[in-house]
Order: structure tokens, then C-alpha cells, then sequence
């Protein structure tokens, strides 16, 4: 039996796509009577018409991909799009290290391990770019003992 006007008529009253009506697989001859929108109004309200719930799309399987990232997995070199720098522009890089590398300094003569004169030329070559790393600049004043107490 051909359902099509009433599948119409019933989707435009439920305002839903044709194929979200449904229609009580028991009740189809009684649903072929109907012609007219108020036939179909009818038969909404006695249940042989409904409208189908929304199918939703899952995000289960994205929680647990985010799960895994927060962990570190799924990020190796197949998955990144860009350069090393599209990531971590070298200007952040740079703010990170010389922050680090002066916050370090500051400590060093604050506690009286550095004299200001070798804190200033340190300072001085942190900027110009000479040091990698807090443990770099470490390791530079202990291989020209500049700090103090350390006459070893």
C-alpha cells in the first residue's frame, strides 16, 4: 500500500522530514483512510503517527580520544600539520627562556653567589643569545668559577 501523501502531509504537520515519521506498522490500513491534514492530525493524536526521536552523533569515542591526547599519545609527527614553529613560535620560545634564564640570574645575586659586575655580563650574554638553558648557564659559571665561595 502506498503511504507517500500521508507520510507528506503527516511530516509537514510535525514539521520533520519524511523519513522521521513514523508510522504504527499494526494501524496502516487505518492510516490510509486518511487524505486530509485533519485526518492525519487525528491519528497524531491517537498515537498511530509519530515523530521519530533525533538521531544524535556520539561523542564517545571523541572523550576518549581526548583522554588519550591529555596523556600525550596521538601527537607524534604523522598527526602535526605546520612547522616546529607553527606549535611554539620561536618569540614564546624565546619570552620562556630569557624569563627563566634572568628570573635564575636574579636569584643568584640576590643570595650574594653573583657580584653585580659578572651578574651584568651575564645578563648581558643571556641576552645576545649565548646560553640554551637555565642548566647551560649553570654550567658556564661553574666551568669559569664565577660564582662566589667557589674557588675550587
Amino acid at each position: 500500500m502506498n503511504l507517500k501523501l500521508q507520510r507528506r502531509l503527516a511530516a509537514e504537520i510535525l514539521k520533520c522530514g519524511e523519513n522521521a515519521v513514523w508510522m504504527d506498522p499494526d494501524e496502516l490500513e487505518t492510516i490510509a483512510e486518511a487524505v486530509t491534514k485533519d485526518d492525519i492530525r487525528s491519528l497524531i493524536e491517537d498515537g498511530m503517527i509519530k515523530r521519530k526521536p533525533v538521531k544524535g552523533v556520539s561523542r564517545g569515542r571523541a572523550r576518549v580520544r581526548a583522554i588519550q591526547r591529555r596523556k600525550g599519545r596521538r601527537r607524534g609527527h604523522g598527526r602535526r600539520k605546520g612547522r616546529k614553529t607553527a606549535r611554539m613560535p620561536r618569540k614564546r620560545k624565546w619570552i620562556m627562556k630569557i624569563r627563566a634564564l634572568r628570573k635564575r640570574l636574579r636569584e643568584l645575586r640576590d643570595s650574594g653567589k653573583l657580584e653585580r659586575r659578572v651578574y651584568r655580563m651575564l645578563y648581558r650574554k643571556a641576552k645576545g643569545g649565548e646560553f640554551r638553558s637555565v642548566s647551560h648557564l649553570e654550567s658556564y659559571i661553574e666551568s669559569n668559577k664565577l660564582m662566589i665561595g667557589d674557588e675550587s
